[in-house]
């Protein structure tokens, strides 16, 4: 799946961009990261046009990530200034799998401009912690009339608190979203070790018309509530370098696939996605796979370009 873009309005993308202060074999690295500021920039990367409602702090760091941003072709919109830029720093085990410790502060515009947003996305942090989560919430519920809306929970428990302090948020979140992607590793800590197909059918039942489960070198699970579609996508055998941003790539190419074919944009591509089957949603999660693919085979939180992808 390489074709152009589709003609669309623009995706808002809302949440934290920070540091990954990646702690490796060789010491030290920092890279511009971020989950929703990686998915904007994987977006951007693939062609597709896209805002970012941001955290950003006024210092070096900050600087750095609005360059590379812009660099991207993501369009940075108003949001507060942070104190300080946020950090992650990243601890990489023996096969380049990272862990993460927080340095993040959030907040965000109580009212928000949804003008020509099509399609808006959000997750990680920025839904979670306060005083900006209540925002997001609000932000989401304010574009459900015009736009279609996606969420990575993203879950992080060293910032999060324990799994009964988010549940209920993360599952709010879910039911006002249309397309919904966790990773396996989300789900376990979530729920206790519950099967992920029982997780999936759960979150279908709250509302989203797309739940996609990723779960590393396994592939990715497809489950589609309304028709009762469900597919299991074997992933690509991978040179891992790190798997920093591996996922954030993953849900950058799951919606530039849906929004070229015409599944995410406007109300009306919220009913065609509803009605959509598996074999119509496969190709938007093997663009997925694809660029987590490339992703993890790069240090830090590379995106592809479509030329990547094609290559």
């Amino acid at each position: 799946m390489t074709s152009e873009p589709a003609a669309a309005a623009r995706t808002l993308v809302v949440g934290e961009s920070l540091i990954d202060v990646v702690l490796g074999p060789e010491g030290p690295a920092e890279h511009v990261g971020g989950s929703p500021a990686n998915v904007a920039m994987g977006l951007a990367q693939l062609g597709h046009p896209v805002d970012f409602l941001t955290h950003l702090g006024a210092d070096a760091r900050g600087r750095r990530i609005a360059d590379q941003l812009l660099q991207t072709g993501v369009r940075l919109a108003h949001g507060r200034t942070a104190a300080r830029t946020s950090t992650a720093t990243a601890r990489l085990d023996a096969e380049g799998v990272a862990t993460y410790d927080f340095d993040l502060a959030w907040d965000l515009p109580a009212a928000v401009d949804l003008t020509g947003t099509g399609h808006l996305h959000t997750g990680s942090v920025a839904a979670t912690l306060e005083p900006g989560a209540s925002h997001v919430l609000e932000t989401l519920q304010a574009a459900r009339a015009t736009a279609t809306l996606s969420y990575d929970p993203n879950l992080r428990p060293s910032i999060m608190g324990a799994p009964h302090d988010v549940r209920s948020r993360v599952e709010e979140l879910i039911g006002w979203s249309d397309v919904v992607k966790a990773s396996d590793e989300d789900v376990t800590w979530l729920y206790d070790g519950a099967p992920v197909e029982q997780v999936a059918h759960l979150w279908g039942r709250l509302g989203p018309s797309v739940v996609v489960i990723t779960r590393g070198p396994a592939g990715a699970l497809l489950h589609l509530p309304a028709t009762g579609g469900q597919d299991l996508v074997p992933a690509a055998a991978a040179q891992v370098v790190d798997t920093v941003g591996a996922g954030d790539s993953f849900m950058a190419g799951l919606l530039s696939g849906l929004l070229d074919a015409g599944y995410l944009g406007d109300p009306g591509a919220r009913d065609r996605l509803r009605r959509a089957r598996a074999e119509d949603i496969r190709p938007a999660v093997d663009r997925a796979g694809a660029c987590a693919h490339w992703t993890i085979e790069r240090a830090g939180a590379a995106a592809p370009t479509r030329s990547d992808l094609a290559s």
